[in-house]
């Protein structure tokens, strides 16, 4: 009977033993796999505003990079969580952080000025040149057209009266429409200006609007094009994350500008320019940089500022407060 008890204890401990270690076991895969963390899901746009991102887009473990059309497409996504940050038009930031009620920072500055207006001719060499003329544009909207109106404006020139400004065509038609001389003259951002000056050599560039901007504010403010934001959910839970992100996003802006023949094959690589030569041939004139929310805060409410005195809509109907620009990790 002793025998037959001893054998029943020996045969519980080894269950209990086995159990235990199964259980440690599953214990320390759960753990290993709460500790690998979700990609972080970001939206870059095609054009200058998502050229920086291209080295940082063959980091496929840490990061979900999707490249969209337009800023349109990204909005909804960022409003609802369905991605955590997103390289979008400057404007546009302010006006994510208004209609989100404060839930979207700045987390910096991907892009300056790149626009350009061109001419088939040679009857423009300054802005006082447009008067009485009817000029392209596309953006309607956006930047492009309150930069235009603002550098229009301190010129003495106001729009609809002075001068005419055309926002029918998207920048792919217009380009196209200059490149065959439908169109003597329009407002293009790059890379457009790139791909309609291969086409067209003859293609004059009379005025740098990075340029007559920085005339018209006497240099107080920059011409932002290009801002990067994430949602606040995200910053509270995983600034450290950001942190390294916002690290690494800077050296793919360095390797851009520093290797154009190779970065232009990594742009037409993730869709961001059709091709790898005029990406290139585009990089010197797209005014990639990376410059922190803290670093980039004063030229950007001066920018703001330019813009809600023109159009308050134009950047969500009010002035973003401090809030607004993301400080750094306070867990560092």
């Amino acid at each position: 009977m002793k025998k037959k008890i001893g054998i029943f204890i020996m045969s519980f401990m080894i269950i209990i033993s086995t159990l235990f270690a199964a259980g440690c076991s599953n214990d320390s895969t759960a753990t290993s796999a709460s500790a690998k963390k979700d990609k972080i899901k970001i939206a870059a746009l095609k054009g200058p505003t998502g050229m920086g991102m291209a080295k940082l887009m063959e980091n496929k473990n840490d990061y979900d990079i999707t490249v969209y059309n337009s800023a349109d497409q990204i909005v909804s996504k960022i409003v609802n969580g369905e991605l955590d940050g997103a390289a979008v038009p400057s404007n546009l930031a302010p006006i994510l952080y208004n209609k989100t009620k404060g839930q979207v920072e700045l987390v910096g500055i991907n892009t300056l000025g790149v626009l350009y207006i061109v001419e088939n001719g040679n009857t423009v060499n300054s802005i006082a040149d447009l008067k009485g003329k009817t000029i392209y544009s596309s953006g309607k909207g956006s930047t492009p057209e309150y930069v235009l109106n603002y550098i229009l404006k301190k010129n003495g020139l106001e729009p609809g009266k002075d001068l005419t400004i055309d926002y029918k065509m998207d920048h792919s038609d217009l380009a196209e429409a200059i490149a065959s001389k439908k169109v003597d003259l329009a407002v293009l951002p790059e890379p457009f200006v790139t791909t309609t000056k291969m086409k067209d050599s003859n293609l004059r560039i009379p005025i740098d609007l990075t340029k007559e901007w920085d005339k018209a504010s006497q240099g107080q403010s920059k011409l932002v094009m290009g801002t990067l934001v994430f949602r606040k959910s995200f910053i509270d839970k995983r600034g450290k994350d950001l942190d390294s992100f916002l690290s690494k996003y800077k050296e793919s802006v360095d390797f851009v500008n520093k290797n154009k023949q190779e970065s232009g094959e990594l742009i037409a690589k993730e869709s961001i320019i059709p091709k790898a030569k005029v990406a290139e041939m585009a990089i010197p004139k797209s005014n990639i940089v990376f410059i922190s929310a803290k670093d980039g805060k004063q030229a950007l409410e001066k920018f703001y500022e330019v813009l809600n005195e023109n159009n308050p809509k134009s950047i969500g109907g009010k002035m973003p407060d401090e809030n607004f620009y993301y400080s750094g990790n306070k867990n560092n």
